[in-house]
């Protein structure tokens, strides 16, 4: 399994604080908004990453994230010189990918909760042929690509932004893809808005009977954090969890150690290049916790 984490865009949303810096690389209480998303990407088992960013912003994440060492994983880099989908990722990974599965996050995404790791590496272990994506019961359904299921649960369609929602079931931004995924999205024409739409591409493995949607349940939280308003709910929300019981929510490092990807000695190492910083101190406390 190999991963793309999508980091490009213009942020629009989050305008003027997104004409500086990209969004990603903004805070979500006590760590980079793509932490959490990268958290995600952890738990499918991809070690092999590419990391879909724009040119100007390309050195920040590298400073940031540096090749992956520091989490036993491999870093990639490509550029994408404008905003084209999300399933456009699949066409500037197509080198990388090899005809290989794929795991793909949208970088502005939070996934947490109880059995969450577990169920995320469970699915991209199942998921060699076909696709597997991840619904999640909203409010506000019309703002997302919605699962329309048929009185038995089948799947039957997944409609962009209805104005009219079918159900509410939104679709996530996690997705788990077999070796296939780039050819299909070559063959993708840009909608309206003149993008190649993640939408589309499922639709594809759907027509086949090839596509799987597991929903997330009341335990799981999925947050989108495209907008000022989001962003401040996902840092107290956050904020809440660590406050009471003393675990961070989506540690990289954390992650790694767990899948036995770094061992004792390189999560010690990162914790000593924070110094007395409570991250740090978070890292130690692994440790001592074995």
């Amino acid at each position: 399994m190999k991963g793309i984490l999508l980091a490009g865009g213009a942020g629009t949303r989050l305008y003027p604080v997104t004409r500086g810096v990209s969004k990603q690389l903004l805070p979500l209480y006590d760590k980079p908004m793509i932490y959490y998303s990268l958290t995600a990407l952890l738990w499918t088992g991809a070690r092999e990453i590419l990391m879909v960013t724009t040119a100007e912003d390309q050195a920040a994440y590298q400073r940031l994230l540096g090749d992956g060492s520091w989490l036993g994983v491999e870093f990639s880099w490509v550029i994408q010189p404008k905003p084209g989908g999300i399933a456009q990722a699949f066409l500037l990974g197509k080198d990388f990918l090899a005809g290989k599965p794929t795991a793909l996050v949208l970088g502005d995404n939070v996934f947490y909760g109880q059995g969450l790791p577990e169920s995320l590496v469970e699915a991209a272990k199942a998921n060699r042929d076909g696709a597997t994506i991840f619904s999640y019961w909203v409010r506000d359904p019309e703002r997302y690509g919605v699962v329309d299921y048929d009185v038995s649960g089948k799947v039957r369609d997944i409609v962009e932004k209805p104005q009219k929602p079918v159900s509410p079931w939104a679709v996530t931004g996690l997705y788990l893809y077999d070796g296939t995924a780039a050819e299909r999205a070559a063959g993708l024409k840009p909608s309206a808005r003149g993008e190649l739409e993640i939408t589309d591409l499922n639709k594809t493995y759907l027509a086949e009977g090839k596509l799987r949607v597991e929903k997330l349940g009341r335990g799981i939280a999925w947050l989108d954090t495209g907008t000022p308003d989001a962003m401040l709910q996902a840092s107290t929300f956050i904020q809440a969890i660590e406050e009471r019981q003393g675990l961070m929510v989506c540690c990289p490092e954390e992650v790694s150690f767990r899948m036995g990807w770094i061992g004792s000695k390189e999560l010690n190492r990162q914790a000593d290049s924070y110094g007395p910083h409570p991250y740090g101190s978070y890292l130690r406390s692994l440790l001592e916790k074995r």
